[in-house]
């Protein structure tokens, strides 16, 4: 595991910021301020992930996007750009998938096979989590800063974070105060 620790910001899109989107986090702008916070002081150890749909729909996703047709449009929409928030943090590395979970090939070969990955971003309850559990299966450390992650509501942020809590020593939840030394 590399000493260095990695910040991930996971999709901070129009989708998920737009408040008449179907799948808006109604705290996303909340978060915004510790989301910069963080990226400062990563400096260049910051990677941004966008969710996009899958180019063929299989399995799952097929009734999936039959539910959420609205979202089902080309990768290049507007509805998943980066919010400009999230593009004026300018980090070197953006990761696209087709999935919630961004733990992927793509990531490792950014932040290597075993890093220590600082989540934040949207939602917590999807892709956040989507991203933890499968990095600590593969040997990751990872921190979930509450205070700079959205859920798609309060009550499924806060079952989201107390569900990663119990994955402790390998994920760690913790704010953004604690993990700038404050």
């Amino acid at each position: 595991m590399s000493d260095q620790p990695w910040l991930v910001v996971i999709d901070p899109q129009v989708i998920f910021a737009d408040p008449s989107s179907d799948w808006a986090a109604p705290r996303f702008f909340e978060i915004v301020d510790p989301v910069r916070s963080l990226a400062e002081h990563f400096g260049d150890r910051v990677v941004l992930t966008r969710w996009v749909p899958p180019a063929e729909k299989v399995g799952s996703w097929v009734p999936y996007f039959e539910q959420w047709s609205f979202a089902d449009k080309p990768a290049d929409d507007p509805l998943f750009d980066l919010v400009p928030a999230a593009a004026a943090l300018g980090a070197r590395h953006t990761v696209d998938e087709p999935t919630f979970g961004k733990w992927g090939e793509q990531l490792r070969s950014i932040t290597g096979p075993t890093p220590h990955l600082v989540l934040t971003g949207v939602a917590t309850d999807c892709c956040v989590i989507s991203t933890a559990l499968p990095a600590i299966d593969g040997g990751a450390t990872v921190t979930v800063v509450s205070d700079a992650c959205a859920g798609s509501d309060d009550t499924n942020h806060r079952r989201a974070l107390d569900a990663m809590g119990l994955y402790e020593p390998q994920l760690w939840v913790r704010t953004t105060a604690e993990v700038l030394g404050g």
